[in-house]
């Protein structure tokens, strides 16, 4: 009898524990240990946690490293079309045979105890990552810091806070400093952090717990600088200046991910070639990514269809930056968002920048806001907007009334992750 397949043994985890996300490490501990403590012997680790561009600056150091001729293990979640893209072991995707077998290994060494999906598919990923040679690890938070599954590593080589915003409040708290507190969990003793920029009572508390266990800071605004400049990337610090390329990523926000991107590789000793192929080779999907294949775009060939996974406030503001620097074209929004998150508050930066919001509910998601509500936020929030069967539906109804417009696909790295498994 054949052996079952990822998928089935990923179905199976989804039962282990009655929640989704129950934020503690004693589990996680439980199982290394039944695993022979794999965290203990991974490559130099690269921590990084954040609310928002955490892929994207992971992506950037990624495409940095390789370009300096080191081998790179990347851990990252949620995955958009296929679980396999959350484990990169020196720089390819885990196969299916590898993935299978090692969620198998868990699940036996985790026997009948409780354990969430996250954290045995985490446990999975070390021990992939142990039993690989690399030179190095980047490992992605997947919610808050402090008490993520990921945080289990004594001795990172480098840690990394990407910009703080309000964002799972029902798990990290209700203000920003709280919210802080939580990523800056992943502070450990002696090593140093690179932060990037901070609303000032969040930056308070990761510098208070740095300084507290004597981990060396090197924050944006003190220790290094990035801007934009007659259209080049000025990145500078202690060691000097470098003038390069505007990141390939789309958006403004980039060239602050990227100078976190670019200290890391610094602080890692990195010359200016690696800084380079960072901001010019980094791939990340879903992060205002231009479609150019596939149904949608066959339906509609003289759309300017984008999609984009960003699904908060902080989110809706880098996308509008986006759209505001883009050539003016009429632009319509498809937008699918899940019940946890501020829905209004993602909609209201994006009012000025689109024409229509075509609201939909995320196929295959049980915690999918109705289009219907999606709607009704984005007139609260000022934007004209109506339901829709679905994307396609949408997209119909856009092209008869603008068969050349622009059009954003967006409010959900699951809506996401739903068109690149149709469209990728």
């Amino acid at each position: 009898m054949l052996a079952p397949g990822s998928d089935v043994i990923l179905d199976r985890m989804m039962t282990l524990h009655p929640k989704v996300i129950d934020l503690t490490l004693g589990r996680m501990h439980r199982l290394l240990a039944a695993l022979g403590n794999p965290e203990r012997n991974l490559p130099p680790v690269i921590h990084i946690a954040g609310t928002n561009g955490k892929g994207s600056t992971q992506a950037m150091i990624r495409a940095g490293l390789e370009a300096s001729g080191a081998s790179v293990h990347a851990y990252t979640s949620p995955h958009l079309a296929r679980f396999h893209e959350r484990i990169r072991l020196a720089g390819e995707l885990i196969s299916e045979a590898a993935l299978a077998a090692l969620l198998d290994e868990c699940v036996q060494a985790n026997g009948p105890e409780s354990i969430t999906f996250f954290e045995i598919t985490t446990a999975a990923a070390l021990q992939a990552f142990a039993r690989t040679p690399a030179d190095f690890t980047l490992l992605e938070v997947g919610l808050g810091g402090r008490l993520d599954a990921t945080n289990v590593i004594d001795a990172p080589r480098l840690t990394l806070i990407t910009p703080v915003s309000i964002d799972h409040q029902q798990y990290l708290g209700d203000t920003l400093p709280e919210i802080a507190g939580e990523k800056a969990g992943i502070i450990k003793r002696g090593v140093p952090v690179i932060v990037g920029p901070q609303d000032p009572d969040g930056l308070a508390v990761i510098e208070a717990k740095a300084a507290r266990i004597g981990a060396p800071v090197l924050a944006y605004g003190q220790h290094w600088h990035v801007s934009e400049d007659r259209n080049r990337l000025i990145f500078q610090d202690e060691t000097g200046l470098l003038d390069l390329p505007l990141p390939n990523l789309p958006g403004p926000h980039q060239i602050q991910n990227a100078g976190a991107a670019i200290a890391a590789l610094r602080v890692l000793g990195r010359d200016e070639a690696a800084c380079e192929a960072a901001v010019t080779r980094a791939v990340w999907p879903a992060r205002m990514q231009r479609l150019r294949r596939g149904p949608l775009v066959d339906m509609a060939p003289d759309v300017e269809l984008w999609l984009d996974g960003g699904h908060n406030p902080a989110g809706g503001q880098a996308i509008a930056a986006t759209l505001a620097r883009m050539p003016t074209r009429l632009t319509y929004l498809i937008c699918g968002m899940l019940n946890t998150k501020d829905v209004t508050g993602y909609m209201r930066p994006l009012a000025p920048h689109a024409t229509h919001l075509f609201a939909v509910s995320i196929p295959n998601e049980k915690n999918t806001l109705p289009a219907q509500t999606t709607r009704d936020a984005a007139l609260s929030a000022g934007l004209p907007a109506s339901a829709a069967a679905s994307v396609a539906d949408a997209l119909s109804a856009i092209i008869a009334i603008n068969p050349t417009a622009r059009v954003l696909i967006c409010g959900s790295l699951y809506l996401a992750g739903a068109i690149l498994r149709e469209n990728g």
